[in-house]
C-alpha cells in the first residue's frame, strides 16, 4: 500500500466523514428508542426476560452499524454497500412500514397525536431523526466525492 492510499483511508472527504457521523447518530437514536420501548414495557408489567431477545437483537444491529460506519470512514466500499442495503433499505423499511400502513388504512394523524403522551412525542421525534440520519448518510455515501474516495481506496 502506498502513502497516498493510506492517506486517503485516514482522511476521508467531508461527505464520507459526515455520512459516518450520521450512521453513528442513527445508532444513538436507535439506542434511545430501545431504552424508551424497554422502559415503557417494564412499566406496563412486561417480564424482563421477555424483552431480552429484542434488546440483544438491537444491540447486535447497533454494534454492526458502528463497526460498518468505522469501516466506511476508512474507505471500505463493502461497508458502504452493506450499510446502504442492510440498514439503508431494509432498516428504513422496518421503521416506516407500520406507520405507512396505518396512514394508508385511513389513520388520522391529528387525532392520534392529540392523545400522545410525552413518551409518544419523544419516540416519534427520535424516530424521525433516526430515519433522517439514515437517509442523509445513504445520500452522502454516494455523492461524487465519496464515489471517488471509494474508487481510489
Amino acid at each position: 500500500m502506498d502513502i497516498l492510499t493510506e492517506s486517503r483511508r485516514l482522511d476521508p472527504p467531508p461527505v464520507v466523514h459526515t455520512a459516518a457521523l450520521l450512521w453513528l447518530a442513527a445508532v444513538a437514536f436507535g439506542a434511545f428508542e430501545t431504552v424508551l420501548v424497554v422502559t415503557r414495557e417494564l412499566l406496563e408489567g412486561a417480564a424482563p426476560g421477555g424483552l431480552l431477545p429484542q434488546v440483544l437483537f438491537r444491540l447486535a444491529i447497533f454494534t454492526g452499524a458502528v463497526f460498518l460506519a468505522l469501516r466506511l470512514r476508512h474507505g471500505r466500499n463493502w461497508a458502504r454497500w452493506t450499510l446502504a442495503v442492510a440498514l439503508g433499505v431494509f432498516g428504513t423499511l422496518s421503521m416506516v412500514l407500520e406507520p405507512l400502513q396505518w396512514l394508508l388504512a385511513g389513520g388520522d394523524v391529528a387525532a392520534a397525536t392529540a392523545a400522545w403522551s410525552a413518551w409518544d412525542w419523544a419516540f416519534a421525534a427520535s424516530r424521525a431523526l433516526h430515519v433522517t440520519a439514515v437517509l442523509g448518510a445513504v445520500t452522502l455515501m454516494f455523492q461524487p466525492r465519496a464515489n471517488a474516495y471509494y474508487a481510489s481506496a
